[in-house]
């Protein structure tokens, strides 16, 4: 489900009580984590946390690039993690690492979809969010990008 929402506390009220609750808790997850440097917007009709144009300007589609985003779609909520989608050894890990908490991983490249929150491993979610500063993933897009 797309979002028209132009804030992210207008996104959150529109949603069900049962998801903003779920939606902010990741939320406050991700804030607590996120490097310095990254921005909270409402971007293709989620949250997004991206690298602001001022630092990195030259980007495939002009848009910021997107770190990690956060959303409410029709059947489950997702997480979205470019770093980890973008480095095979950081994806690796993190799919061992959802496995050895016993909790069901469906991920797609970038987004892991979850039902409900006590199916998210949070603490994990944190790790996947404070492992690159700026600078690392933006240099991590350059590699990616010469390939």
């Amino acid at each position: 489900m797309r979002s028209d929402a132009a804030s992210v506390d207008e996104y959150l009220d529109s949603l069900p009580p049962d998801r903003r609750k779920a939606i902010s808790r990741v939320r406050e997850a991700i804030l607590g984590s996120l490097p310095d440097g990254y921005e909270e917007e409402m971007r293709w009709g989620m949250i997004s946390y991206e690298v602001p144009l001022a630092i990195q300007p030259d980007t495939y589609n002009g848009k910021p690039l997107m770190y990690a985003a956060l959303a409410s779609q029709k059947r489950h909520m997702a997480v979205y993690l470019s770093g980890v989608y973008a480095d095979a050894e950081a994806r690796e890990g993190f799919e061992e690492a959802y496995r050895a908490t016993g909790k069901r991983l469906d991920m797609g490249k970038s987004c892991v979809r979850f039902r409900r929150l006590e199916d998210l491993p949070i603490e994990l979610i944190r790790d996947a969010i404070a492992r690159y500063p700026v600078s690392e993933f933006v240099d991590l897009y350059h590699r990616g990008r010469r390939r």
